[in-house]
């Protein structure tokens, strides 16, 4: 222990842990970073060499015995079934099953969706309602058959603080200069300060500033294996992160099927993983995205409004050198092309990931630092309960060329590293300049993004500034391109030039009769690809058929789908009806399903109907309604979409024949499997 060490653990006492018996055990499992600090603070609370062996015994041993792994699901459910219960570290959630109107209890690696939970462990707990909850669980087994269920847990211990004292954490502040409270948070995250520049510090600090700060949007790009999305993955239980996939306005803000707030309402953060591969079909989702990065606040038949922060993290294919001195590239290169302007002005900071160094031991601390946990409880405390932002208003002075969402990012950057390197109090002059200056250069990297990429000047205005504690006016720039005149100065095309050089000879033919006013800008309609009616039979053994292909060139501008197929009933009938389902979930549009089907005396109904059922509750996720209708005198097979075209397969949904293996090819993707012989008939609805 170095002096800072025992200063540390003197005034924090409990609360710290050595971070290198954190980096020892976690090369060897995937276990969360704060439920191995949990288990290390209770098991390795010395300094004694052979105590913290034994401890660290311990901990692997407790992790052998207790901890579920994806793949040992099976046989933790046979310990719970022959020893009557057992105690397992997983993660819990807890869901509300309308069709059951009851709570019930999903364990991820135990692998069991329908787990009996007593109301207290969730009323006590409400972020097992909101997302899940690392705890201990003792699950017990229940041999009473006439109950619908196998499991129950009988006990939980959350594997966070039972509570925080925020005043103490700010009384423990005070006993540390500016600079020991900076290497300890560095610490915390398992970084040695002594092999970091000053700059580099702050730029791990400003990782986390939007877990202190709300609605703080923040955008990281820069090449790969630099830790970018680490701290909202594993840093802090407040933050949840989405790895890439299709961001849907029912997962991010509200689900209108369910009547239920999305990620946005249960996080503190909702970091976005190599954002250069979401998707986003439904155009309401952007829109939703920027209403609410810019005021926190959305409204989608109801008046939502969340704190969470947005942070997006992602990839830089080509060199900064490159892009800064280009005229074609810029350094939001790498964002989905949904994020418009309009998105990009709503990033209060962007942090230049190519400043921050690889993964590597070599940076790892041995010292000791805040127990995880304890130090996102106080993140989270002062996301929800403190607000510097007036104080950094009243202290701030900045230059002509800020203009407003400028300044709002600005000073919610200072803010948020008042909160984190200042809880106790405002910082020195100086100290206050830095942190002023540091936000500046975050803001100017977005706005000279946008500068390049608009032909106007409305974003022109970048050298912006603030005026020092001595009373001096400093323009701050980015350091990688302060001397790149393609980003400082980006050249205007002329947007007429090209028109004129273009004018055809001949005279222009006369306009319409009905002539739009001048001043109004009247959109080109989206381009549709032309669709034609189609009759043609799938011959025996065929291949190159899948769903996607037959029916998803037809679902332009679809909202709704109606299936009518008799055969939904096995087993492997569900299974096809789930993957054309997802088929009309990839295009973005649907809203809802609607499948009428019938059943034999030989069909297990209530096995039938589950299934469905776990189905419907699936497509509610995706917001999408899904309604069930049984008729028995169905023969019919089609399904009509409401945009006017009717798709009818002579055998329905199940065309395919059985695999010879299901680990062969075919298996799982429908376009390589071998046909039936039927008749496809498509063609357009002739009712008006």
């Amino acid at each position: 222990m170095d002096a800072l060490d025992e200063k540390l653990a003197a005034v924090f006492d409990g609360k710290v842990v050595r971070k290198d018996l954190l980096h020892r055990i976690k090369k060897g499992t995937n276990v969360p970073t704060f439920v191995l600090e949990f288990l290390l603070a209770r098991f390795c609370a010395s300094d004694a060499d052979d105590e913290i062996q034994a401890g660290l015994e311990a901990v692997l041993e407790t992790l052998q015995d207790n901890y579920v792994r994806p793949n040992e699901a099976n046989m933790a459910q046979s310990k719970v079934a022959t020893k009557g219960k057992y105690r397992f570290i997983d993660k819990v959630h807890v869901n509300y099953v309308e069709k059951d109107k009851r709570h019930w209890a999903a364990l991820e690696n135990f692998d069991s969706r329908r787990v009996a939970i007593a109301e207290k462990f969730y009323r006590d707990n409400d972020r097992l309602l909101q997302g899940g909850l690392w705890a201990e669980i003792t699950i017990a087994y229940n041999d009473i058959d006439d109950d619908d269920y196998t499991f129950y847990i009988e006990d939980l211990r959350p594997i966070q603080l039972s509570r925080f004292d925020y005043a103490a954490y700010c009384a423990g502040r005070a006993q540390f200069s500016r600079e020991e409270w900076l290497d300890i948070i560095l610490r915390s995250m398992g970084l040695e300060p002594a092999k970091l520049s000053h700059r580099v510090k702050l730029h791990f600090i400003a990782r986390l500033l939007p877990l202190v700060e709300p609605n703080y949007n923040f955008i990281e790009l820069g090449p790969r294996g630099t830790g970018k999305s680490y701290f909202f993955s594993e840093f802090s239980p407040y933050s949840t992160l989405i790895s890439g996939g299709q961001a849907t306005k029912a997962t991010l803000f509200y689900n209108n099927q369910r009547k239920k707030i999305g990620l946005v309402g249960f996080w503190d953060t909702v970091a976005f993983d190599e954002v250069g591969g979401i998707k986003i079909k439904d155009p309401d989702t952007i829109q939703i995205m920027k209403d609410f990065m810019a005021n926190g606040r959305f409204s989608r038949g109801v008046e939502v409004i969340a704190d969470a922060s947005m942070a997006f993290v992602g990839n830089l294919d080509l060199s900064v050198r490159q892009i800064v001195n280009s005229e074609v590239y810029d350094l939001f290169q790498p964002l989905p092309k949904e994020f418009d302007l309009a998105v990009m002005d709503r990033f209060a900071a962007y942090l230049p990931g190519w400043e921050m160094p690889k993964n590597s031991s070599d940076f790892l601390t041995g010292n000791y630092g805040f127990i995880t946990d304890y130090l996102a409880e106080a993140f989270h405390y002062q996301l929800k309960h403190s607000n510097r932002y007036e104080e950094v208003s009243q202290r701030i002075q900045l230059g002509a060329a800020v203009e407003g969402r400028d300044e709002k990012g600005i000073k919610k950057t200072v803010a948020a590293f008042l909160k984190i390197l200042h809880p106790a109090g405002p910082p020195e002059p100086a100290e206050f300049d830095e942190y002023v200056s540091y936000a500046v250069e975050s803001r100017r990297r977005v706005k000279e993004q946008m500068n390049k990429r608009k032909s106007d000047d409305e974003f022109a205005l970048i050298n912006l500034s603030f005026i020092n504690s001595q009373g001096q006016e400093r323009i701050v720039f980015c350091p990688e391109s302060q001397s790149a005149p393609a980003t400082q100065a980006p050249a205007r095309k002329n947007i007429h030039q090209s028109t004129q050089a273009e004018a055809p000879a001949t005279p222009t033919p006369a306009p319409p009769a009905v002539q739009p006013d001048a001043d109004i800008a009247v959109a080109e309609p989206p381009a549709i690809p032309a669709l034609k009616e189609q009759h043609f039979t799938i011959h025996y053994g065929a291949t190159g058929f899948s769903y996607e292909s037959l029916i998803g060139p037809y679902l332009v501008n679809a909202t709704a789908v109606v299936v009518e197929d008799p055969y939904i009933r096995a087993n492997h009938q569900i299974q096809n009806f789930v993957r054309c389902c997802e088929t009309l979930v990839k295009q973005g549009t649907i809203k809802k399903i609607t499948l009428t089907t019938a059943y034999d005396d030989k069909t297990d109904i209530k096995e039938m109907a589950g299934r469905l059922d776990e189905l419907k509750q699936s497509l509610l996720e995706m917001d999408i309604q899904l309604d069930i209708q049984i008729n028995a005198n169905l023969h019919d097979r089609e399904i009509r979409i409401d945009n006017g075209w009717i798709i009818k397969i002579g055998r329905g949904l199940d065309f395919y024949q059985k695999p010879d293996s299901w680990y062969g090819i075919g298996s799982t993707d429908l376009s390589l499997r071998r046909c039936l012989e039927t008749k496809v008939d498509i063609h357009q609805d002739p009712a008006p």
